[in-house]
């Protein structure tokens, strides 16, 4: 866990969010996702920033393993804020030959990238508190009542979950490929758009087949264990909610309360 990626992976703690349940959890990450889109304002978006660095504290996760969730969306957030920037309509306040710098689109741009760290460290804090299997039993429980519309909740949570566990695995083996192919002389760093993807062919090869190779294992150790689709299964650990998460409903509630009238 030290130097590889962590979208998806979960961090061991004690803390008091690791302790809480996984639906909780889920449906408190829900509600602030929808809830940071539905107001544009700066002081709506700094009280659900001012609980997301609260939430980072309080799991006691390192800033080193956070920032290593975070940095592969860098790109992401750049050209996020370009485009707002460049293509907003409104007051120009610079140019830049065609391009145009907007009040508007300044304002746009740092909202909507602010917004989207704040949603990424939310939904961060979820899979580096919640270990895999409690997450994969608390969607299905959450997802219950589409069994009445014939929805296999349980395969979906399964799906979501191995989705999850696998992100941070395939980052690390690109990242050993690349290494393994600059080692032997290749070079991802130089040239045009079209060189650089030519040189990405000896990344994706073997990538697809680790991938494969990783999915089949994973179908084995499924069968050993006599997974069977559409089973009802029983759990070691039934999930159990408490006081912890009455409160962590409190305050998210008061924190969209608070965020909706300020």
């Amino acid at each position: 866990m030290g130097r590889g990626p962590t979208i998806g992976q979960y961090f061991p703690g004690d803390s008091w969010l690791h302790r809480l349940d996984p639906r909780a959890k889920i449906v408190a990450t829900v509600a602030l996702a929808i809830a940071l889109f539905t107001r544009d304002a700066w002081a709506a978006l700094a009280v659900y920033a001012t609980l997301a660095a609260v939430g980072l504290v309080v799991s006691r996760v390192p800033p080193s393993f956070v920032w290593r969730g975070l940095k592969p969306l860098v790109w992401l957030l750049v050209l996020t804020f370009v485009a707002q920037l460049f293509f907003a309509r409104g007051e120009p306040l610079a140019e830049l030959g065609p391009l145009r710098i907007t009040r508007e689109g300044l304002e746009t741009a740092g909202l909507l990238s602010v917004r989207l760290v704040v949603l990424v460290v939310i939904g961060l804090l979820l899979t580096v508190t919640t270990p895999p299997i409690p997450l994969t039993d608390g969607l299905a429980w959450l997802l219950r009542p589409l069994r009445a519309i014939r929805v296999p909740t349980e395969e979906l949570a399964v799906m979501v979950t191995i989705a999850l566990r696998f992100i941070p695995t395939l980052l690390a083996e690109v990242q050993s490929i690349m290494m393994a192919q600059r080692a032997r002389g290749a070079d991802f760093s130089h040239g045009g758009p079209i060189r650089r993807a030519r040189a990405l062919v000896p990344v994706l090869v073997p990538l697809f087949i680790i991938s494969f190779r990783r999915a089949d294992e994973l179908a084995l150790a499924m069968e050993a264990r006599c997974y069977e689709p559409g089973q009802r299964r029983t759990r070691l650990h039934p999930l159990r909610a408490g006081r912890r998460d009455a409160v962590l409903g409190v305050i998210v509630a008061a924190a969209i309360g608070v965020a909706a009238v300020i």
